[in-house]
């Protein structure tokens, strides 16, 4: 019976891992794009907004407080678990506003889509990011939702004992550190390539 249930579960752990090397593939080629392109004509380089800079702490920090939540739920800890889920809702979705913050700078600054493809490929690389970041979301509030329902300590040991749950869980967290581990990553290229501009406010 449990090699069964096992295997049930399989498919979702080959599903989230299928989309991590999905999205490896599509970053690594909208980067090569992106060098190729920056020796073309038309190329001039603009400074990162400030607020990018913010938005990585935010990223790495809700990050943490996600691994807080999964270390929570396997100790049974169900009090500790909702909060850390809620504080990392919270923490995506400030890194979202922030982004959106970051591309309302670079509009302020007469950086557009269209025209420099410098700016064009700041918007995409981190646009494409932010939808990633979307996906987790949606996939952490399902799970806060759940946490939610069951606030009752019976309901919430019988919730968490539940292999499938627990592989849920797992699997959250996998994705959302690997967006986070993703966009350090994209921030430390475009930062290399671009710098910050520390003259734009905040």
């Amino acid at each position: 019976m449990s090699n069964f249930i096992t295997k049930r579960r399989e498919p979702f752990r080959f599903m989230v891992w299928l989309g991590i090397a999905s999205s490896v593939m599509l970053f690594t080629i909208l980067l090569a794009a992106y060098v190729i392109r920056r020796t073309g004509p038309g190329w001039a380089s603009v400074k990162l907004p400030n607020v990018f800079l913010i938005s990585t702490v935010v990223i790495v920090l809700s990050s943490l407080t996600l691994n807080n939540a999964n270390q929570a739920f396997r100790h049974e800890r169900f009090g500790s678990y909702r909060s850390n889920m809620a504080t990392t809702l919270v923490l995506g979705t400030l890194f979202i506003l922030l982004q959106g913050w970051g591309w309302r700078q670079m509009i302020q600054a007469g950086i557009k889509l269209e025209g420099n493809p410098a700016g064009g490929f700041v918007y995409i690389i981190s646009g494409v990011h932010l939808l990633h970041i979307l996906i987790g979301l949606i996939f952490i509030i399902i799970a806060l939702v759940e946490a939610l329902r069951r606030r009752p300590y019976v309901d919430s040991f019988v919730y968490s004992v539940n292999p499938p749950n627990q592989l849920k869980i797992r699997l959250i967290t996998l994705y959302w550190h690997f967006v986070d581990v993703l966009w350090i990553a994209l921030f430390i290229f475009l930062l290399v390539h671009h710098g910050l501009d520390l003259r734009l406010p905040f």
